[in-house]
């Protein structure tokens, strides 16, 4: 009867909760090292403000937050990149992404969404569906909220869901409703 003992129960329970845990701080880490890049004090920089805001949120130590930040006047190559698709039944999505290696990400990115279906588009041609963020940092509005069936949803949700666990990606936007 191996594996049926408390510690093996913690042990699991544990790894998970950690691996969770690391993957949420690894995307705000990178937040707060591209927000750092171009002013390093918070008390000038109100982007860096509020993703070390966002990190103290989710417990993240105060120590890796100044890491984040002494690494981005270090190391200039982190950059953000905003990639457009097109997604079940012609949903507009924007994925947000933060990475040091340009290509390997869009590659990266560019199967998974042909693994699910959706085609990647050119540039330009999805964010003109949604209105942009106030100063370049926020949420963008969709212009043209789209109206899609249930099992086309299950697949958007199911797809992002893939998305968002890509240690590049911050976040996912679409006009489905």
């Amino acid at each position: 009867m191996s594996g049926h003992n408390k510690w093996s129960q913690i042990q699991h329970k544990k790894g998970k909760t950690d691996k969770e845990r690391s993957a949420v701080f690894t995307k705000l880490l990178a937040a707060i090292s591209i927000a750092a890049k171009s002013e390093p004090k918070p008390d000038f920089n109100p982007h860096l403000r509020s993703a070390i805001e966002k990190a103290k949120e989710s417990n993240v130590p105060q120590e890796n937050i100044e890491r984040a930040i002494n690494r981005a006047s270090e190391e200039k190559n982190l950059e953000e990149i905003v990639i457009e698709a097109y997604g079940p039944e012609k949903a507009a999505i924007i994925i947000e992404a933060i990475t040091d290696n340009r290509n390997r990400t869009i590659s990266e990115i560019r199967h998974l969404l042909d693994k699910n279906g959706v085609k990647m588009a050119t540039q330009g041609s999805v964010l003109w569906s949604f209105d942009p963020p106030a100063g370049g940092r926020g949420e963008w509005k969709a212009k043209f909220p789209q109206q899609i069936s249930d099992a086309a949803k299950q697949a958007l949700q199911s797809l992002i869901q893939k998305l968002e666990e890509h240690n590049d990606v911050q976040r996912v936007i679409t006009n489905a409703q």
